[in-house]
């Protein structure tokens, strides 16, 4: 048989190959077996970068397994700044803005909203409205109800039973009211724990001031006082963190709580909870 002749019968021996049905060219393997596998694997290599990039893409958006976090944990600061905290834990925490309300702080990314100190709070607010005196003035003008507040929100560790936890208060005050206006951060705390003291259903109740700060926002003329403090009784011993401020008629109270026990262990988050707190004010 001829080289013609072997041609026509065998394209793939010589010749230019015939298209197949349709105009659609066969594959052709004109290489040795070391350049095709090498050509395959180069397109499979660009097939699993794009893979891995999409998936990579899906996990960041939905934080599987924590790589969004660990992400983000490469630089808090960023995160943080942009608020990608409220979605995706940075550094250990979560943060709760909280815009109603004009407020947002960050907590432990482990905690959870503590349903216990909000029942709890819910039900002495109900004592206390049905155990308020009557008015001492003589009129039939009624008296100026009182103004009790609960916590709009509230975090702890889950199961946990209240004794450890940080919850935010918001209160309406007076319009002119001025936190300053009791003095420094140290007399501030002496008022604040003075109140605490002195309590009629608990009078065995003594309060020591640790530490007192004035944190100032200058841009939105907001100051933060952070009150250290231990709460003492024949039944319980807690060291607190709080937080208070003052703007357009209400007062924002973040308190920080713990059995006197564990302080040592929750001590720096604490302190970020505190240094967190600010208010949320519309440009």
């Amino acid at each position: 048989m001829d080289t013609a002749a072997a041609a026509r019968r065998h394209p793939a021996l010589g010749g230019r190959r015939r298209r197949g049905r349709g105009g659609v060219a066969p594959v052709r393997c004109s290489g040795s077996p070391a350049q095709e596998f090498a050509a395959l694997a180069s397109v499979f290599r660009r097939r699993l970068v794009v893979g891995a990039s999409t998936a990579a893409a899906a996990a960041v958006g939905a934080n599987f397994g924590g790589v969004t976090s660990f992400l983000l944990g490469l630089s808090p600061e960023l995160g943080r700044s942009l608020r990608l905290d409220v979605l995706y834990p940075v550094g250990g925490f979560t943060r709760c803005l909280d815009s109603d309300s004009g407020f947002e702080f960050i907590y432990p990314a482990n905690w959870v909203g503590d349903q216990t100190i909000l029942y709890n709070q819910i039900k002495k607010a109900e004592l206390q409205r049905s155990l308020d005196p009557p008015p001492l003035t003589s009129g039939s003008s009624p008296s100026r109800p009182r103004n009790v507040s609960g916590p709009v929100a509230a975090f702890g560790p889950p199961g946990s039973n209240g004794e450890l936890n940080v919850s935010v208060i918001v209160s309406t005050v007076p319009q002119d009211f001025s936190i300053e206006s009791f003095g420094g951060p140290k007399d501030v705390g002496e008022v604040v724990l003075r109140r605490i003291a002195r309590t009629k259903r608990n009078p065995d109740i003594s309060a020591t001031l640790i530490d007192a700060a004035l944190r100032e926002d200058t841009v939105n003329n907001v100051k933060y006082y952070k009150l250290e403090f231990r709460v003492e009784s024949p039944s319980f011993r807690r060291h607190n963190v709080a937080v208070c401020c003052a703007r357009d008629g209400k007062l924002y109270t973040l308190n920080a709580q713990a059995p006197e026990s564990a302080w040592r262990s929750v001590k720096e988050e604490f302190f970020a909870m505190a240094d967190s707190f600010s208010l949320v004010i519309d440009a």
